[in-house]
């Protein structure tokens, strides 16, 4: 641990970027849950895989701490509270967030971080911004698909995969539930957004 780098802003940054995405992790945690509940498994595996991503962030940020283990860091800092008991509200509320965050936050974080001199610390929060703009495009794809009734139908003829079996259907919707797993159509997604698909 330097002098330099104990009595930074930097390190103070760190702190607000950890928190901030252990913060949104338990979001999008909460969100997966309530997702759920409602019979939207695949929103739901949308929300779990982000807050995934997030929690590989907070370690990101956490590990350029290391060389302060064993002391406080006091910040203050401004979150939001992203409540709501619709998940277009939650899906939009998400993308605010990781805009924000690509926009805002951590380009100002890595403009210090290199001000100050830790060029890894400024790399880590300008590759991260990007992924932040990923996981906005992703939930603004998403609420765009509720929003226009189209999370499970097409104008035409699609082909989606069910989340639970892999079992594909064509068709301009998805089935009530999968023929083969006899899951509800809520573990439906168009297979090109399904993961690993060839």
């Amino acid at each position: 641990m330097t002098a330099e780098f104990q009595n930074s802003r930097t390190k103070e940054n760190l702190m607000k970027a950890f928190a901030g995405e252990s913060q949104a992790r338990n979001r999008y945690t909460f969100a997966a849950e309530q997702a759920k509940e409602s019979n939207l498994y695949v929103l739901s595996e949308i929300f779990e895989f982000t807050a995934e991503q997030e929690r590989a962030h907070a370690k990101v940020f956490y590990d350029h701490l290391a060389g302060l283990a064993g002391h406080n860091i006091t910040v203050d800092g401004t979150y939001p509270v992203d409540a709501a008991d619709n998940l277009l509200d939650l899906l939009h509320m998400a993308h605010h967030n990781e805009m924000e965050e690509f926009e805002d936050v951590y380009p100002a974080f890595a403009k210090v971080a290199e001000e100050e001199g830790f060029l890894p610390v400024a790399a880590s929060f300008r590759m991260i911004a990007q992924v932040e703009q990923n996981h906005a495009m992703r939930f603004q794809h998403i609420a765009k698909l509720v929003e226009q009734g189209q999370l499970f139908a097409a104008a035409g003829e699609d082909v989606w995969m069910c989340l639970n079996c892999g079992h594909l259907h064509k068709g301009k919707q998805v089935p009530e539930q999968c023929p083969v797993c006899q899951h509800n159509r809520g573990y439906f997604v168009p297979v090109d957004m399904a993961p690993w698909t060839c």
